[in-house]
């Protein structure tokens, strides 16, 4: 039974978690270019935020649903709160781009200027290179009534124009045309300047060149508008004999899907109701800006070469010294599993995983599920492509539907049917979310199968700032439970029993809630209980319900949630013994681990799947054992070591609002920077035991 206010709303709890990020970009001890990131991180989340979460609630609203979420509120109540809290942190946002990153950059030689601060050479070079380049691409749309309102890409900056005739009676009602911001050119683009880093907004550029558009009128009033739409598919899955053509068709309605969001820089009243009307936005969907129309452009600026100093120290990602030696990966890992903790550890060893197995003779199969790639250019994607090119069974399940990257996957996906690989595209209802990559190899000994697992995506470059964990092992069960799995997904089996793997729709959510009700036995047994968990999300009802009952039972509970989490921690009689923390810092904290006591005998599990309810009953997820022991103290080691951050961390209270953990007389501990110097510290220990082969040179005596 359910008591209310027992759980937090999940859209609150979002926005709490976007409300850290504009933290860091706050936090005068991050570097300035860091600062600048998370800047454009938080608006990126937030532009998401509304194409999926604000969405759902007006469709909800819309068709009459007054059912309240776990929390205890309707659709209209989240969406009311929700907006409020929005705004709230727009204002945070702007008095923070104006009143501190752009003179901080000043400072440092790096300029964007406004208009009103163009040198008369800078005029002339704007001058001249909207003439030469962008005049060429614009193309003004005339609103009157033969000429409806242009259809607005979302996230595209567009400028509203009021025009009224030079000649003109001035009792002429003004005229109102729209000129899109082209998006074929960089957003901010450098200027000549000698001495410093000068940039130019392109919107301001096109402004400039604005009387150019409209000769024979003046120009009354000029304003930037962004609209946000709506981004959610509707895909049916009852007929899915064209699959892809299904796709494409919903992608394209995703295109011209209604505006919930219209964003706008000073604007007439006039104008602004005129480009109301003809968007068919409510009040609510109105956001004036006092920072930049669309933030993206910025990270130019982040990544911009030669100013190292103001960004992170670099932490290059470290080849373990397993990979390391002159030796085939199959060999190595015969001998033992592996753990992998990204981007600490290099992603090299998965992309070489598949590499070899592309090019090994005695390779006889490959199976792998892709959710997100880093597309066309991915090399575990050419590298599949190569191993169907060199007759090898290369069998790949392309989850189509990984959000906003649908289009990419479906390029990608024909040249491995082009190639020759077996491309299934998800399965009917279910996304499949599970990361996995089977090798099938012919040795002396017989059939041998190789198995990688993971916490996140197939993405080499996403692996350098995600933290992500990866096992790899040779052990004969789990290659049994691999097959078992994509015979199940790519067939007509029925869920197997499976050795180690623990599967979603089909068995996950029994197995966590039995891994925690055993340890509310162990400790109503009078032993001491405990259950570390790290996850992306924690939404659950059920489960979190079953968290609150091991809590009154007297299990200790730490759990490290990055983003979402509807359970109220530290509430006397419910969940006391529950802390939860959130750690945001260079990398984005991905990973998915769950230690459990177990009466002084751990179990450590990884997993694909947060703990909400999409994860464990309507997507494909896997979660597996780590049973290497001196693997699952590395796995329990890291877990610990993030709830004990007192630098990054922000804890959870009761009510939903997060703090900062304090120090006090602790050391000071910034877990992502300490995990870097344990990994480095592991890679020389393993070295200094790794015995040195001696290879014979060729010709020798």
């Amino acid at each position: 039974m359910r008591r209310r206010g027992t759980y937090l709303n999940r859209e609150l709890s979002w926005l709490e978690f976007n409300r850290r990020v504009l933290e860091e970009a706050h936090d005068p001890r991050n570097p300035l270019l860091e600062r600048l990131r998370f800047f454009c991180i938080f608006h990126s989340n937030l532009d998401e935020f509304f194409m999926v979460r604000i969405a759902s609630l007006q469709n909800s609203i819309e068709q009459g649903d007054n059912n309240p979420d776990p929390s205890g509120l309707t659709p209209h109540q989240q969406l009311e709160r929700v907006l409020k809290v929005v705004r709230e942190l727009y204002g945070s946002s702007h008095a923070l781009y104006f009143g501190e990153l752009i003179p901080s950059l000043a400072g440092q030689g790096i300029h964007i200027l406004a208009p009103d601060q163009y040198k008369p050479a800078q005029e002339k070079y704007l001058d001249e290179y909207f003439e030469r380049e962008i005049y060429p691409v614009l193309t003004p749309v005339a609103v009157d009534d033969s000429h409806p309102f242009p259809w607005l890409p979302g996230l595209t900056v567009n400028l509203a124009v009021l025009l009224s005739k030079n000649q003109g009676d001035d009792r002429e009602e003004p005229r109102l045309a729209i000129v899109q911001v082209p998006g074929s050119f960089p957003g901010l683009f450098r200027i000549p300047d000698a001495g410093s880093f000068q940039m130019c907004w392109l919107h301001d550029a096109v402004c400039r060149g604005l009387p150019r558009l409209f000769p024979g009128y003046r120009i009354l009033e000029v304003a930037g508008i962004r609209v946000t739409r709506d981004s959610e598919l509707e895909l049916d899955d009852e007929e899915r004999y064209d699959y892809i053509g299904m796709l494409r068709s919903e992608l394209k309605k995703r295109r011209r899907a209604r505006p919930i969001r219209l964003e706008y820089e000073m604007i007439s009243p006039g104008l602004l109701k005129k480009i109301q009307k003809a968007l068919e936005v409510s009040d609510s969907a109105l956001f004036p800006l006092k920072g930049p129309l669309d933030p993206r452009p910025l990270l130019t600026i982040v990544d911009a070469p030669g100013y190292e100093r103001l960004r992170f120290r670099l932490q290059p990602p470290l080849l373990r010294p397993e990979f390391a030696q002159e030796r085939s990966i199959f060999e190595v890992l015969r001998e033992q599993d592996i753990f992998l903790h990204h981007p600490y550890d290099s992603f090299d060893p998965v992309v070489r995983f598949i590499q070899a197995a592309s090019e090994d003779p005695d390779v006889l199969a490959i199976k792998q599920t892709l959710y997100r790639t880093s597309g066309k250019d991915s090399p575990i994607v050419n590298h599949l492509i190569r191993a169907a090119e060199n007759g090898k069974q290369v069998t790949v399940l392309v989850e189509l539907t990984a959000r906003f990257d649908e289009e990419r996957n479906i390029s990608w996906a024909r040249d491995l049917e082009e190639a020759g690989a077996h491309v299934l595209y998800g399965l009917v209802g279910l996304k499949v979310h599970a990361k996995i990559a089977l090798v099938v190899r012919r040795e002396p000994s017989g059939i041998c199968r190789y198995v990688h697992l993971g916490t996140g995506n197939y993405n080499e470059r996403t692996a350098r700032i995600y933290t992500d964990f990866g096992l790899f092992t040779a052990a004969e069960e789990f290659g049994s439970d691999a097959s078992a799995f994509f015979n199940t997904i790519t067939g007509f089996s029925e869920p197997p029993l499976f050795n180690h793997l623990v599967m979603a729709p089909v068995g996950m959510r029994e197995r966590i809630i039995l891994l925690i009700r055993r340890e509310a036995d162990w400790a109503r047994a009078g032993h001491r209980s405990e259950i570390l968990g790290k996850m992306n999300s924690l939404v659950d009802p059920q489960i979190i319900q079953e968290l609150y009952d091991a809590s009154k039972a007297g299990v200790q509970i730490r759990l490290n949630v990055r983003g979402i989490c509807c359970l109220r921690p530290g509430v006397t009689g419910l969940s006391e013994n529950i802390q939860v923390v959130s750690i945001l810092d260079r990398y984005l904290e991905h990973s998915r681990g769950f230690v459990f006591s177990n009466g002084g005998d751990p179990e450590v599990y990884l997993s694909s799947a947060d703990w909400m309810p999409r994860n464990l009953d309507r997507r494909v997820e896997l979660m597996f054992p780590v049973q290497q022991q001196n693997l699952k103290e590395r796995i329990v080691h890291a877990i610990r070591s993030q709830m004990a951050d007192n630098q990054k961390a922000r804890r959870l209270r009761p009510d939903g609002k997060y703090e900062r953990v304090a120090a006090g007389r602790a050391d000071p501990l910034r877990v992502q920077e300490y995990l870097y110097q344990v990994a480095v510290a592991e890679r020389e220990r393993v070295r200094a035991l790794t015995p040195v082969r001696f290879v014979p040179i060729e010709g020798a005596d």
